[in-house]
């Protein structure tokens, strides 16, 4: 496996005083489990491979001489069961691999909570269930141009809490896993780009309050929410390291808080494997 180096690139008047100039090597760190990432070598050739997970396109880079294919797995992919993946080669050529999903055991917490706060009116079901079409639809976006860097700033301080694949259980009625990592910071701390990207969303949504969502290239996306105030706009580009936002406590929360969900081939991902320890 090549030790390549990445060198994440900042914006100096922009960069938040938490954020450490640093690289990494082997980003993101391979983890082929629930919620992980998979790396597939797909040899050397002079165009990219276009490769596919069922229906949906996956993130390919170069990596010194060899193409690598960074494969999302979800958080619902059964252990021991094997995700194919397909590569279209120069010239039309299909070339298939398969990854061998591996247990991972995730954290739970059983809550009792008032019946309101678990089960949802007509009212809210319905705009529920209108929003999680829409942001699906966000979360498949894909482009071409791949991102210059898999290494991501954090992008907001404080302590990680509530860590991604958590299994919450409501009055014993299971709910599904934490699809990402909250940062636990005052209301009105600034949040920034934990990469360099284009806004593809912006809302007000009744889970995660108001949001931002930011593509990185190639199906690799982050989300920001629960935010205060979004300083940010559909289509606008933003640098690594730039405030898009400030934390706040909108949605359907209990306390101000970050929540920072990363994306690869519209699945959700464990963003510790692409954040730099500081």
């Amino acid at each position: 496996m090549s030790r390549r180096r990445f060198v994440l690139s900042l914006a100096p008047a922009l960069v938040a005083p938490w954020v450490v100039r640093a690289w990494a090597a082997t980003i993101p760190r391979a983890s082929a489990v629930p919620g992980g990432v998979a790396r597939v070598g797909l040899g050397a050739s002079e165009q990219p491979p276009r490769v596919r997970l069922g229906s949906d396109r996956v993130l390919v880079m170069r990596e010194g001489d060899e193409w690598i294919a960074f494969v999302g797995i979800a958080l619902t992919a059964k252990p021991g069961s094997k995700l194919r993946v397909e590569a279209e080669q120069a010239g039309g050529r299909l070339e298939g691999f398969e990854i061998a999903v591996a247990p991972k055991a995730y954290a739970s917490q059983h809550l009792k909570v008032p019946p309101d706060q678990v089960d949802l009116s007509t009212e809210h079901l319905t705009r529920y269930e209108r929003e999680r079409a829409h942001l699906s639809n966000v979360l498949r976006t894909f482009t071409d141009s791949p991102p210059a860097t898999l290494v991501m700033l954090q992008p907001a301080p404080g302590e990680r809490s509530s860590s991604f694949g958590l299994r919450r259980y409501f009055n014993g009625q299971a709910r599904s896993p934490h699809n990402g990592m909250d940062f636990a910071a005052p209301a009105g701390t600034p949040v920034i780009a934990a990469n360099a990207g284009r806004v593809i969303d912006t809302g007000d949504y009744f889970f995660p309050g108001r949001t931002v969502v930011l593509d990185h290239g190639q199906g690799f996306l982050s989300l920001y929410a629960h935010l205060e105030a979004i300083d940010a706009t559909v289509a606008q580009a933003v640098s690594a390291g730039s405030v898009i936002g400030k934390v706040g406590a909108t949605g359907r929360i209990t306390g101000p808080h970050l929540h920072f969900s990363v994306y690869l081939n519209a699945v959700a991902v464990d963003p510790a494997l692409f954040l730099q320890d500081q």
